[in-house]
């Protein structure tokens, strides 16, 4: 059971009990966000098709946290001119936790209550929180020799030193 709505100029396929990310709304984490533009639910064989929207259909869900997302490079350069210009972007979302989809006044799926969420750190705070923790040495299991010993063991002979040859004399 699914439903496919239009949120910020896209289309999301929701399904209840699940989360998504959309582009960064106005809604404080912890509030009820609806979908209300629902261009189709698909329910196995019995589907429905919105001509645009579906008539009284919403997706409702709760706002879970904002974030932001990978940063991404962008890099203008115009060559024999020596015009170069490097910029970063790194786009804000929302993430969403999806409760209901609902036809009416019916509810057609709704989220399992003790299911919750598994929340993503951001990549930028997990490499800070790491800087505290000390890495603790791991144990060899084999231990190699000392050097002494190993050098004592193979003694590689002395090379046969070249021998000169006599020149003929000449009378």
């Amino acid at each position: 059971m699914y439903a496919i709505v239009q949120a910020c100029g896209r289309q999301y396929q929701l399904e209840a009990g699940r989360f998504v990310d959309i582009d960064l709304v106005s809604a404080e984490p912890g509030q009820e966000f609806v979908f209300e533009q629902v261009l189709m639910i698909v329910n196995g064989k019995d589907s429905q098709v919105g001509e645009p929207y579906v008539s009284g259909a919403k997706v409702t869900g709760k706002v879970l946290a904002h974030g932001r997302d990978t940063k991404i490079i962008v890099y203008h350069m115009k060559p024999k001119k020596g015009t170069r210009k490097k910029q970063g972007h790194r786009q804000g979302y929302t993430r969403i936790l999806v409760n209901s989809i609902s036809v009416g006044d019916k509810v057609v799926a709704e989220a399992k209550e003790d299911h919750k969420p598994v929340k993503r750190e951001p990549k930028a705070e997990s490499k800070a929180g790491s800087k505290g923790k000390v890495k603790q040495p791991s144990k060899a299991t084999a231990k190699a020799e000392p050097k002494s010993a190993a050098k004592s063991e193979t003694k590689a002979e002395p090379k046969a030193k070249a021998v000169k040859k006599a020149k003929p004399e000449e009378k």
